[in-house]
């Protein structure tokens, strides 16, 4: 069994940046791709970017593609998404999530952290 815990979350100025931690117990973290989703109040949950369990493959959605950046530390058993120029479209639930495969459809990730809140005021 994994837990997963966010962390990093808040609210912040368009423009302005955040970094997300997603700690994670039980079962090395390497073992598994790790994911960024997000979900807005009244929207579909959304794939914001993954990365392999070796590091070496990632993906971003359209909408933060040069703005926010996924990377892990697998001795911290920690993940990060590092999120720049903010916009206020940004502003929804965030979660970290862990699969054995790599991809970006949420139904197929089997943890769950339980979600940190960005706001981003314009």
């Amino acid at each position: 069994q994994v837990q997963l815990v966010e962390s990093g979350g808040g609210l912040v100025q368009a423009g302005g940046s955040l970094r997300l931690s997603c700690a994670a117990s039980g079962r090395t973290f390497s073992s598994y791709s790790m994911g960024w989703f997000r979900q807005a109040p009244g929207k579909e949950r959304e794939v914001v970017a993954v990365i392999s369990r070796s590091g070496g493959n990632t993906y971003y959605a359209t909408s933060v593609k040069g703005r926010f950046t996924i990377s892990s530390d697998n001795a911290k058993n920690t993940g990060y998404l590092q999120m720049n120029s903010l916009k206020p479209e940004d502003t929804a639930v965030y979660y970290c999530a862990l699969d054995r495969s790599y991809g970006s459809n949420w139904h197929t990730y089997d943890y769950w952290g339980q979600g940190t809140q960005v706001t981003v005021s314009s």
